[in-house]
């Protein structure tokens, strides 16, 4: 319950941190040249709400993330090791066979470096 609860408010929190970004005012670059206009018109707090709104909720999705951890059932976190060791021990099997069949090809010795007649 609490797990499902977790997910649930990073999901809100994610969409809400992706909108405060998109609504900031570049600092700098070509696209500040046109936000400018938000300080001429009397808008200077939005900006300073707007980068501490950021900040939370990246906070808060860092902190959800660890109690979801937490708070996960152990019968879901043995059966995410299980497929994990399952994964494992699939790609050994396939990698160790082409290892071993591969062709061996023997190199001609090398023939004695023959002096220039002077």
């Amino acid at each position: 319950m609490l797990y499902t609860l977790c997910i649930v408010l990073i999901l809100i929190a994610s969409v809400l941190m992706v909108l405060a970004v998109l609504v900031q005012s570049p600092k700098s670059g070509m696209a500040a040249n046109f936000g400018a206009s938000n300080q001429v018109l009397g808008v200077r707090q939005t900006s300073d709400f707007l980068e501490k709104l950021t900040w939370g909720l990246a906070v808060a999705i860092f902190v959800l993330s660890l109690l979801a951890t937490l708070a996960m059932d152990s019968h879901l976190v043995s059966q995410s090791n299980a497929s994990a060791n399952e994964a494992n021990a699939l790609i050994e099997q396939i990698a160790t066979p082409a290892e071993a069949e591969m062709p061996q090809v023997e190199l001609p010795a090398e023939a004695p470096a023959e002096t220039p007649a002077e």
